[in-house]
């Protein structure tokens, strides 16, 4: 029997981070269970001051594709096993099995003591909102990885193998196109309100850093 297999890509660009994703399905034996691998790494930001830690950000944080640097990334990998079996004159998936592939690159800020008190309470806004943000990201590939493996395990018999998997082709750039589409809404709500976003967390950390004062 001859096997095909599919791969799609996508790539969106988000204020707050990058996610890098691919599907590949082949045709070997799986087990039926979505499997979700997540890692974190950090890129180095020195600075004691706003402008020096913005183009410390700028500079060294993850890049994709050649576009510009982003304050944080995902970087999200799908991966799947199909297996189909033949019976009665048709074709059905045996077995299917999504891999997820989660990376998540943030900023580490190496020059934090004897920076201005002010600046440590915005770098904490920030960091925190950009791993807030690329968690999230982790967050919605993951529902989407589960989805496209009930997806692919409900397909209906079909008159071929070849059939078969065409229609998994078919499912599969859908289930991602899904994908890209959560991804995308997510980032333009993100921009819309980053501002204010970032204004009430800073104001959120003086408020608990004064009560902490306060209490000593």
């Amino acid at each position: 029997m001859n096997f095909v297999s599919v791969w799609a890509s996508w790539r969106v660009i988000a204020f707050l981070g990058t996610v890098l994703c691919g599907f590949v399905a082949l045709a070997s034996l799986a087990k039926a269970d979505t499997s979700v691998r997540k890692s974190t790494v950090y890129f180095t930001v020195r600075g004691k001051t706003a402008s020096e830690l913005d183009s410390a950000l700028l500079r060294n944080g993850p890049q994709a594709g050649g576009m510009a640097r982003h304050p944080g990334a995902a970087q999200i990998k799908f991966s799947g096993d199909i297996k189909y079996s033949e019976a009665k004159g048709r074709c059905s998936v045996a077995a299917a099995r999504v891999n997820l592939n989660l990376k998540l690159i943030l900023p580490n800020w190496k020059d934090r003591n004897g920076a201005p008190r002010g600046l440590a309470v915005l770098w904490d806004s920030l960091a925190g909102d950009i791993t807030r943000h690329e968690e999230r990201h982790a967050e919605i590939a993951t529902q989407h990885a589960r989805q496209m493996e009930q997806a692919l395990k409900s397909l209906p018999p079909q008159k071929t193998c070849e059939a078969m998997q065409a229609l998994v082709s078919t499912t599969t750039d859908k289930q991602i196109a899904l994908h890209d589409e959560d991804q995308q809404r997510f980032d333009a709500i993100e921009m819309a309100n980053f501002e204010a976003r970032i204004m009430r967390l800073v104001k959120e950390r003086q408020a608990q850093m004064q009560q902490a004062s306060a209490a000593q």
